[in-house]
């Protein structure tokens, strides 16, 4: 049993790590800043305690309220140095995910709020502790073909600033491997449902632009032909997380994707939007062709506040390659198909975020 603190713990990922974790035996404390409820991928919530200086049982949960951009989280020192004798291994999930955030929230909390959990690791006495760095899978930026997990050029330009915050915080990482932290770099793609039945305790980032899509606010799009989406379903991306951190020592110093096996060609995936009755038909143009211009003044809004934060996926074909994860978790990712992209959907029906009924009717 080891213990693990999860930063971001009240999160999407970072509550289903933290279940996943404490299923396995594992003491977690998570770390949490204004809700301080843990909730599993489906929506259940998971039982917990406050942290109280005391370490958590194997099993358990342990809640601490502080803030990655705060020096020291914002607690106390006498917790500030408790908690870094107490944390084995850390897991840092918390960041934000947002694509138009201001520039001063990344640094803050992407970059910032790594260097501070960095900081608590360093604390520990006896040596460091065990450091798994959430990042993205798209920090590759918009380079184009096979990406590998380890080594490779550095990426001329980033498709959002949020990209660009994830290479910064990781850069601090590797620093920190060079000075002796076992440390790994754990890097998701584009995060759908789970791979059974899509269930997903929230529905946030690309979901806003299935909902554009499906709802007819958005019916022009521009995607470069050969183009393909990377969705990786939720439970793929626990499973991964948690080995690593389990076994941070063979790990340290690698990168893992956290991909699918196959991407899904963004022609497939207009083609399954439109084979849903009551959804939209977008179009698909070139991005030569494309012109806000042409756009009723409805669409142009959408498109210039939020479909322009998502159009570079439809735009992009990196082959994310999965050597060191296949041999960590003994295979890939699944395959991003049709069949796995029709249960998010499905699964997003009849929660009610994607229309049950035609938009028009």
């Amino acid at each position: 049993m080891t213990t693990i603190l999860v930063t971001g713990a009240a999160g999407l990922l970072g509550g289903e790590v933290a279940a996943a974790l404490a299923a396995r035996g594992h003491g977690v404390i998570g770390l949490v800043r204004k809700n301080r409820t843990v909730r599993h991928g489906d929506g259940e919530e998971i039982e917990t305690r406050d942290w109280n200086g005391s370490a958590p049982a194997p099993g358990e949960v342990a809640l601490v309220t502080g803030d990655v951009g705060e020096p020291h989280l914002g607690l106390a020192e006498q917790d500030w140095r408790e908690l870094a004798a107490q944390a084995e291994t850390i897991l840092h999930c918390a960041a934000v995910v947002a694509f138009d955030a201001a520039p001063e929230i990344y640094a803050a909390v992407n970059v910032g709020g790594t260097r501070h959990m960095l900081d608590l690791a360093r604390l520990r006495p006896g040596g460091p502790a065990g450091f798994v760095h959430v990042s993205t899978a798209y920090v590759c930026g918009e380079r184009q073909g096979e990406v590998a997990e380890d080594g490779g050029e550095a990426p001329v330009h980033f498709a959002n600033p949020y990209e660009a915050s994830k290479a910064e915080a990781e850069s601090l990482v590797r620093q920190a491997i060079v000075g002796g932290m076992p440390a790994a770099l754990a890097r998701p793609s584009i995060i759908v449902g789970r791979q059974s039945d899509g269930a997903i305790g929230a529905f946030d980032s690309i979901y806003m632009a299935f909902r554009l899509l499906a709802e007819g606010r958005i019916r022009t799009i521009p995607a470069e032909p050969g183009a393909t989406l990377n969705f990786v379903p939720l439970d793929h991306v626990v499973k991964g997380l948690v080995r690593i951190a389990e076994r941070i020592e063979e790990a340290s110093g690698r990168a893992f994707h956290l991909v699918a096996g196959s991407p899904m060609p963004v022609d497939d995936f207009f083609a399954l939007v439109r084979s849903y009755p009551q959804f939209a038909n977008p179009e698909l143009v070139t991005p030569e062709r494309f012109d806000l211009d042409m756009l009723s003044p409805a669409e142009r809004r959408f498109h210039r506040r939020v479909a322009v934060l998502y159009s570079s996926y439809f735009q992009r074909n990196p082959l994310f390659l999965e050597d060191n994860i296949e041999k960590l978790l003994g295979r890939s990712g699944p395959a991003a198909n049709g069949e796995m992209m029709r249960r998010q959907i499905d699964f997003a029906i009849r929660a009610g975020f994607l229309p049950v009924e035609s938009v028009t009717a």
